[in-house]
């Protein structure tokens, strides 16, 4: 049986982001409101059912598994050691985190976001070929690394289970999951 693994269980939002438009990266807002089973209030992907644009074609009645994009601040000083410069939202992500190992936590992981949000963490994000067509050869940077042994660094995904705002600055609390630690699977 694995042994669950120690977390930071603290951390911070240090930007926020929405685009109501099917863009790869979004614009940073000053603050963004989380919707219960719905996402981002005015951001494309939000809704119960799926809203990524492969998914929604094929199977359009998929419930919505990526409801919020969260990523780790962390990445961006990797990837401009690199040569890419990447900052909040340029990723697609609403959320930007620091001091948390978002892509290592199970799934089922709850982040109390802010004052009343809580995300409940459903999958790795999955890069795709828009991420070379944002900055050619990024894909390669995030994705299997020796160093981290994460098979993406790409940020996760997850639904919203409380709604409420939430801007920069606020705070970002992990709640593991009580049973069996189940790495994310990729979404």
């Amino acid at each position: 049986m694995p042994r669950k693994q120690e977390f930071a269980l603290l951390g911070k939002v240090v930007a926020v982001a929405a685009d109501p438009g099917h863009h790869f990266s979004k614009p940073t807002r000053e603050r963004i409101i989380l919707v219960e089973g719905h996402g981002v209030e005015g951001d494309a992907h939000a809704g119960p059912f799926v809203r990524h644009r492969y998914l929604a074609r094929r199977r359009p009645r998929l419930p919505n598994l990526r409801q919020v994009h969260l990523i780790p601040s962390e990445l961006f000083p990797s990837l401009l050691e690199a040569g890419f410069e990447v900052g909040a939202g340029d990723l697609g992500d609403n959320v930007t985190t620091a001091g948390l190992d978002l892509e290592r936590m199970p799934l089922g992981t709850l982040i109390d976001l802010g004052s009343s949000a809580v995300v409940e963490l459903t999958g790795l994000r999955t890069p795709c070929v828009l991420i070379d067509r944002f900055r050619a050869g990024l894909k390669r940077q995030v994705l299997s690394s020796a160093e981290t042994g994460l098979p993406f660094k790409s940020g996760v995904l997850g639904v919203v289970r409380a709604g409420g705002p939430l801007v920069a600055g606020d705070s970002a609390r992990v709640r593991l999951p009580s049973s069996s630690f189940r790495p994310l699977p990729a979404l």
